[in-house]
């Protein structure tokens, strides 16, 4: 196992930057915090402050000339995702882009074009997957002790007020990509992805029920998948009462998840079918209670890179959940199922999310 420590900068010091220093403050001997970087110098100079952070830079061109980095952490609006994350692998400095990694599929195919002329990686942040919950379940559905997939659901219900879309750029395709569906469900149905493995077919339907917003405010969807399974996904900003749930539905049992931003142990619920006590038995088996979130992906990325592995999520994995996501809006839009790969690059809906525009906008 490798001791080396890695010099992690982060680029974009809004609100998401502090769960991303708390996840480096995790690591001690293992990754520092070597610079802040914003546009506005003054926000990164403050961070810096508060973190103990020796450097702050006005950008990332900045920082990368000064070549004492290791690791960028890229916690910008998703519309400078690519031309950053493009920097950074051009100077050869692996990356981890927050969500959603691009604004379109056509996008994220051309930073896997990218990625494979550089000797660096593109990382994106799909933390859901790494608590010990979502672990232990997948492990449990490989070994076959919860027999097929047969039903899920999917639901991300949050509330989110007019003030909210306020900010310039949010509430637009052009610099957030889109509404719930690309910006607040996505961590959840990435987490369904990550558990029931490929899909096959989504059918949809999107609103604008009550925001001030060019997006949607509100989506469903019901997707097929390889295994056989179907589900339910729904994303919503007009829910008053929050919250955010899982639930699979196999041949030996039940799974169920109910949390908001972030879950641990005590948040799942296992119902094993009549006969298959066995499966709440190797539930409980495990004791390590690892709570989902920035900190839990992070020491992950570190497991890999000491042990020579390729660092969880991949762009290629990240790509199945942004094909769905454009998938989603194509059907919604079009009022037509989509299948798993009919976007090709010239389909309007993997240059844009929005495609050939929103019903509402005309």
């Amino acid at each position: 196992m490798s001791e080396t420590i890695r010099r992690v900068a982060i680029v974009g010091t809004g609100g998401i930057a502090t769960a991303h220093a708390q996840a480096v403050a995790a690591q001690p001997g293992r990754a520092r915090l070597v610079a802040a970087v914003d546009v506005d110098l003054g926000r990164a100079e403050a961070f810096a402050k508060t973190w103990d952070v020796p450097a702050a830079y006005p950008s990332l061109t900045a920082l990368l000339a000064a070549g004492e980095v290791d690791l960028v952490l890229l916690c910008t609006p998703p519309g400078s995702h690519v031309p950053l994350a493009a920097e950074c692998l051009a100077a050869g400095v692996d990356v981890l882009v927050e969500k959603p990694p691009t604004l379109s599929l056509n996008e994220l195919d051309e930073l896997i074009e990218l990625e494979s002329r550089s000797t660096a990686r593109v990382i994106c942040v799909f933390q859901h997957r790494f608590g010990s919950g979502a672990v232990r379940l997948r492990r449990l559905a490989a070994d076959g002790l919860l027999g097929r997939p047969l039903v899920a659901t999917c639901h991300t219900l949050w509330y989110r007020d007019d003030a909210y879309f306020a900010v310039p750029w949010r509430g637009t395709f052009e610099i957030e990509g889109g509404g719930p569906t690309m910006g607040h469900g996505i961590h959840q149905f990435d987490l369904l992805l990550s558990i029931l493995g490929p899909w096959e077919q989504v059918t949809a339907v999107a609103a604008r029920q009550a925001r001030p917003t060019q997006t949607e405010d509100v989506s469903l969807a019901l997707v097929t998948f390889a295994n056989g399974a179907v589900a339910s996904i729904v994303n919503s900003l007009v829910s008053a009462r929050e919250t955010s749930t899982l639930r699979f539905d196999y041949e030996h049992a039940t799974v169920e998840l109910e949390h908001l931003y972030g879950y641990s142990d005590a948040d799942w619920i296992v119902t094993p079918a009549p006969g298959h006590e066995a499966v709440a038995d190797a539930w409980s088996a495990d004791a390590a209670d690892i709570p989902s979130g920035h900190s839990a992906q992070f020491a992950a990325v570190l497991d890999a890179k000491d042990a020579g592995r390729p660092a969880p999520v991949s762009l290629q994995d990240a790509r199945d959940t942004t094909e769905l996501i454009a998938a989603i809006y194509a059907s919604a839009f079009t009022g037509k199922p989509v299948r798993r790969g009919e976007l090709d690059p010239a389909n309007p809906f993997s240059v844009r999310m929005d495609g050939t525009g929103a019903p509402w906008a005309t």
